[in-house]
């Protein structure tokens, strides 16, 4: 059997496939391609215009003008990367509805990070995280610490599962030579990302996001169609059992009874309540309140009213992938049921080239197969902008903690102009490693790409959280509780990542022989423990060392950093506006929690 250079199958189950054309080799799709491509271009080259991009505060936070509507869409886009598309949909269609409960989470993250974090960096007067945690105290070992540990989860996360979750799309709709593909991408990307800085990233996310939304809701208008509403497709979903299952048991083939349900069972789920509520929450404070990639957006905002509508915006947005991701995922597994659903090891091969199952490809199936030429195109589109828009914010923000928390203690007196080199090449060289990244990405493939992602967040994040808050609520710890803190933590978390990986994460049909005692316990219960833990770490030793002395700055330096400070203050009307609009948020999150939960 031939395979392509991800391992995947080169024998399609899709009649286009088997007679050697490609699905999306028709005018119409490749005009939809183009014009997409001009287009993003073009609104890159006009933010590249119009933005002063000779300074760190111009590049890296678009000179701190963006307003609520374009911070909101890049939120969104930053976040849902191709990885969501396949992840989402692929972990839907093996499981059903408690993945999206990952997603709404965010609804409620949205307004604690816009309401209690941003203000506190904003008066901080920081760029970058560990600039934040720098200033909080004091030393270079924590910031130096952070910065490399960000740079070390954008490679083995984020570019990761965009770059594997784009190459499945592109093989299954193209059929183009894979390195090829993400090497055009990747150009393509760094082009507007190396000119424009952050304001060409936030625009060309703002255009994005649209064309995301328009196209996910288009293809689950057809798929819907295809099954014939709401209560069949919860009626088929729960029939969609493949044909071949030679010797295996139900539980690895048939769908799991609380299928459509959020809130499963606190032993026996597989998204167990607690973790999805506690675990859940510990991880997403980490990506939402403390990740460069996203609070570098909010620090670009205008004023704090922008910020917190900028939230407030991302966080509505946060309700559709239940609806444009979810949903579809379990569709393709009512449609495509002996290739999505596949059990036996040989089929899942024949069909997908990966013997552990082929649930990655529900998403990119769903649209290859169901849509008509010209959306197809647009489809692809949507994917491509997803890839792109996360790996923009990936590189930029990328880029500004090489530049302002690396290269500045290396040249301690490079010139603003030096800087913006610095962090360009960088970006380069990101570039490079993400290339020579994707024979490793294929090896790391489990069943489900977006398990993959959240144990890995899992193991390595929870320090970082537990840093953050108890910097920012509590006063008494000091840089040696928190230091030894994340390194800890940052070590428990590794032990149980690396024995997982000489292991494996295993299969249904066949489980790991990793120890229960190591890797027993739930990615999002070892979340909640290791964060336990790490608190306890960080207030232990800070209790047994010295304190941080208290410092204040005098009337002219504190006059001197406001000027350079986004606006805290708020005009009355607004101020109602968005804690009104956050409020209405944090009760849309109770009742979808409810109704589906």
């Amino acid at each position: 059997m031939a395979h392509d250079y991800f391992g995947f199958s080169l024998v399609r189950s899709n009649a286009r496939m088997n007679n050697g054309t490609v699905a999306l080799a028709n005018p119409a799709d490749i005009s939809v391609i183009v014009i997409y491509f001009l287009v993003v271009l073009a609104v890159g080259v006009w933010a590249m215009v119009r933005t002063n991009r000779s300074t760190v505060g111009g590049f890296f936070l678009a000179g701190r003008s963006m307003v609520w509507w374009p911070i909101g869409a890049s939120l969104f886009a930053s976040n849902i990367g191709s990885g969501h598309f396949v992840g989402i949909a692929g972990t839907a269609a093996a499981a059903g509805i408690a993945i999206g409960g990952f997603e709404w989470n965010a609804l409620i993250v949205v307004v604690i990070l816009g309401w209690l974090f941003v203000p506190i960096y904003i008066k901080a007067g920081v760029v970058t995280m560990p600039e934040y945690l720098k200033k909080r105290f004091g030393g270079q070992r924590i910031r130096i610490y952070l910065s490399v540990l960000s740079l070390f989860l954008y490679v083995f996360t984020k570019i990761s599962a965009d770059m594997f979750s784009g190459a499945i799309f592109i093989n299954q709709a193209l059929g183009l030579n894979i390195y090829l593909a993400v090497v055009m991408l990747l150009l393509i990307t760094a082009l507007y990302t190396v000119t424009g800085g952050l304001a060409a990233v936030i625009y060309t996310d703002t255009l994005q996001t649209i064309i995301m939304v328009v196209g996910s809701f288009i293809l689950m208008g057809f798929a819907f169609n295809e099954v014939g509403g709401y209560e069949n497709f919860q009626r088929r979903y729960m029939e969609a059992i493949p044909k071949i299952r030679t010797n295996i048991s139900e539980e690895c083939y048939e769908p799991r009874a609380d299928s459509f349900h959020i809130f499963r069972d606190a032993v026996t789920g597989d998204l167990p309540w607690p973790g999805l509520v506690f675990g859940l929450t510990i991880q997403a404070t980490w990506y939402w309140c403390t990740d460069q990639v996203i609070v570098q957006r909010c620090l670009s905002a205008k004023n704090l009213s922008h910020v917190k509508g900028g939230c407030i915006l991302c966080g509505y947005l946060k309700l559709l992938p239940m609806f444009l991701m979810v949903f579809p995922g379990m569709i393709s597994r009512i449609l495509y049921t002996d290739v999505v659903a596949c059990v036996d090891p040989d089929e899942c091969l024949k069909h997908c080239g990966a013997s552990v199952g082929c649930t990655n490809i529900a998403y990119p199936k769903l649209v290859v197969d169901l849509m008509p030429n010209g959306l197809r195109g647009l489809m692809l589109s949507v994917m491509l902008a997803s890839l792109m828009s996360s790996l923009t914010s990936i590189f930029n923000s990328a880029s500004t903690l090489f530049t302002m928390d690396i290269y500045t203690k290396v040249r301690r007196s490079a010139s603003e102009k030096e800087l913006m080199i610095a962090g360009r090449v960088f970006i380069l060289v990101l570039i490079g490693v993400s290339i020579a990244w994707i024979p490793v990405v294929q090896s790391a493939q489990s069943g489900q790409l977006f398990d993959y992602i959240q144990s890995i967040t899992s193991y390595l994040t929870p320090p970082i959280a537990a840093v953050f808050m108890l910097g920012m609520f509590c006063k008494r710890v000091n840089e040696s509780g928190a230091f030894y803190g994340l390194l800890i933590g940052l070590l428990i978390g590794l032990s149980r990542m690396i024995t997982e990986f000489v292991y494996g994460t295993g299969s249904c049909v066949n489980p790991s022989s990793c120890p229960t005692i190591i890797c027993g316990v739930h990615y999002l219960y070892f979340s909640i423990l290791l964060f336990v833990v790490s608190c306890i770490i960080i207030l232990g030793i800070s209790l047994m060392t010295k304190p941080i002395d208290d410092k204040h700055l005098s009337a002219e330096e504190k006059a001197e950093l406001e000027k350079k400070l986004t606006d805290t203050t708020e005009e009355p009307l607004w101020r109602n506006i968005v804690n009104a609009n956050a409020l209405i948020l944090l009760c849309v999150a109770v009742f979808c929690h409810g109704f589906f939960g």
